[in-house]
């Protein structure tokens, strides 16, 4: 009796640590998800920068992060992108601040024509402007990174070798940079990507001004056989977190977020400006691309042509309570030592 008793014992005690070991392992955790919306199509830099930030975070979370993408408008398009990612539609979403003229006062400092003459440099400079200002434009998301496109440039179907052979041009733009074109004597004639080839197999238009990846990305050398190069403008972009989602994450997640903000800044601008360079020689090859530089004494007069348009930026953001003077004087700053020193 005494043995069998021993024996109940020893398997009740058995069973209290099995139970206690069940209830004393704490739960698997739970992964984070993270919805992240672009607009661009897949191919384009928006949208490789996308995806090269989601494999970075999931790898350095130890899969604790799980990022789902939709590019090309499939969750939020421009219009509706940081709107979105206020009310918690994406938990993330890059948008291009310059589809939005006068929202974001502090940014547009970059987008101004100041004569950027890579991607790379023009992203740390944006980087750093918002860095030092935190400005209210931002307020209501969290910033993880920031960048631009690589500098406009002009394309056309028959060469530019001047600005005498600018004037009159009708060139495509984008509307915000249409003021840039009339200055230097051209017309500008806004309207979407998508309408551009069309245009320009009609005529409607006779080139067209962006950064110059679009050649292979959309094709565009097969339409415009020359390219002049000029440097003209930068579009800046922003990735941003909805506030809430931001707030949840753990501590480890955020850090990791956090120290990959002026890294993949500077990862974007690297890739792209190789990716215009890649666009350049694939556009020789296969559509004999021709591209030309405009005489010194014009390159010259280009700032001061385009001066009065970043005066009345100065006036209207200080008008508004920025300090506008004090902000392209960093921008200035900034653009000569990441131009010095980032190659």
């Amino acid at each position: 009796m005494k043995q069998k008793g021993l024996s109940i014992m020893l398997i009740g005690f058995m069973m209290t640590l099995l139970l206690g070991g069940v209830l004393l392992t704490p739960p698997a955790q739970a992964q984070i998800k993270l919805t992240y919306a672009n607009f661009p199509p897949a191919p384009t830099f928006p949208c490789v920068q996308m995806e090269r930030w989601k494999v970075e975070v999931e790898k350095r979370t130890g899969g604790k992060v799980a990022v789902q993408t939709f590019p090309g408008s499939t969750l939020l398009n421009p219009k509706n992108m940081f709107e979105g990612v206020i009310s918690g539609t994406a938990d993330i979403g890059c948008l291009a601040m310059s589809y939005q003229p006068g929202r974001f006062p502090v940014s547009e400092a970059i987008d101004q024509p100041v004569g950027f003459s890579s991607a790379k440099a023009a992203s740390l400079a944006l980087y750093d402007l918002i860095e030092k200002y935190n400005p209210k434009e931002f307020e209501q998301v969290k910033i993880i990174t920031l960048f631009t496109c690589p500098p406009a440039n002009i394309m056309t179907i028959k060469p530019v070798k001047s600005l005498k052979d600018l004037k009159g041009l009708e060139l495509r733009v984008g509307g915000t940079q249409a003021d840039i074109i009339k200055n230097l004597g051209g017309i500008p004639v806004a309207m979407p990507q998508s309408d551009t080839p069309e245009a320009l197999q009609k005529g409607t238009v006779k080139g067209h001004v962006s950064s110059m990846e679009v050649l292979k990305d959309f094709n565009y050398a097969s339409y415009t056989a020359n390219a002049t190069l000029a440097n003209l403008w930068v579009v800046t972009f922003s990735v941003v977190m909805n506030k809430n989602k931001w707030d949840s994450l753990p501590s480890d997640v955020k850090k990791v977020i956090d120290d990959l903000r002026r890294e993949q800044a500077f990862w974007t601008g690297h890739y792209v400006d190789n990716h215009v360079f890649e666009s350049l020689r694939w556009s020789k090859e296969k559509y004999n691309l021709q591209i030309h530089e405009l005489p010194a004494s014009e390159k010259a007069e280009i700032p001061k042509l385009l001066k009065p348009l970043t005066d009345a930026y100065i006036a209207r953001v200080t008008k508004a309570g920025l300090p506008g003077e004090q902000i392209m004087k960093d921008v200035l700053y900034y653009k000569q030592w990441y131009e010095e020193r980032v190659k």
